[in-house]
């Protein structure tokens, strides 16, 4: 394939679990229909960002995989002849939750999944209360558009899980994303954030010579404890090529539904050009596995 046609969605979700997921079908419907190949959604976007606060009520929100979500999704990827990534919030079993990105191929099967890596624990982003950490490791997983390194959201700080998807011949990192502001923030502070997050995942993109999709959600979502102003989601969901330059990015306060293509044969141009894995000192790399070197 030298040309995918992308599509991604970066949403303002509400309460009603039914009226997220509607809302979000018809916008696949309404990008396939526009030619989208690939379509890549955001972080948990079933449900509003419940990790503000530690409510073991919000385990009700997590479903079995396979399950109802899945088998909405398989559907609409049927339907419309395309490969989609959803991010779900997984129960393997009773008090075992995963934070999951599943695949779907163009004929609704599962193509694979992959469970969250790096949890956060930050004051109104307590994923440790409800997520296990990943145990599939940095796998790509194969479609019929490629292979896809798919990580989620504070997966896209650690350089290391992007080399390791790109070792594994991942053609394209992957990212559904929910990060915003915390209200108390400076705006200056704010916007610095906002440009570390851009940045750091260029970086990934350029060292590996792939392209990067990060899509985000968007909208303010209140903390339901109010121990917080809530969060402002910063939408900007952006799509970089191998050299890190930016084939698209969304407004930082709306809803945007989008198809961009990407040139996937520069990838191998950009590669021969700046041959890194190439002049990589593997031998000299040991250290990598630490914690820290004293």
């Amino acid at each position: 394939m030298e040309i995918m046609k992308l599509g991604i969605i970066q949403q303002h979700n509400i309460a009603d679990v039914d009226s997220n997921r509607k809302r979000l079908i018809e916008k696949i419907e309404k990008l396939a229909a526009a030619g989208a190949e690939l379509i890549v959604l955001q972080e948990l976007h079933n449900s509003l960002y419940f990790c503000q606060t530690e409510d073991v009520n919000c385990f009700d929100l997590a479903e079995p995989i396979p399950g109802c979500s899945t088998q909405a999704y398989s559907a609409v990827a049927r339907q419309c002849h395309i490969v989609l990534v959803a991010s779900l919030f997984e129960k393997r079993a009773a008090g075992l939750y995963h934070n999951t990105a599943v695949v779907f191929e163009k004929d609704g099967s599962i193509a694979g999944m992959y469970r969250k890596m790096h949890i956060p624990d930050d004051p109104a982003y307590y994923e440790k209360f409800y997520f296990t950490p990943g145990d599939l490791g940095f796998t790509p997983i194969d479609t019929s558009v490629g292979r896809l390194g798919v990580m989620v959201c504070w997966d896209q700080w650690y350089p290391e899980a992007a080399r390791l998807m790109a070792m594994k011949g991942a053609e394209m990192l992957i990212y559904p994303t929910a990060i915003g502001y915390e209200s108390s923030d400076p705006v200056e502070e704010q916007q610095r954030q906002r440009e570390a997050w851009i940045t750091v995942q260029r970086g990934h993109a350029v060292a590996n010579g792939i392209p990067l999709v990060a899509v985000n959600r968007v909208g303010h979502e209140e903390d339901p404890s109010h121990a917080t102003h809530g969060i402002d989601f910063w939408g900007s969901s952006f799509i970089a090529g191998p050299q890190g330059e930016l084939l698209y990015q969304a407004p930082q306060d709306q809803e945007t539904e989008q198809v961009i293509d990407i040139d996937m044969k520069r990838c191998e141009n950009v590669r021969r050009w700046w041959p890194f894995l190439r002049d990589r000192r593997c031998e000299a790399y040991g250290g990598i596995t630490s914690r820290y070197l004293d």
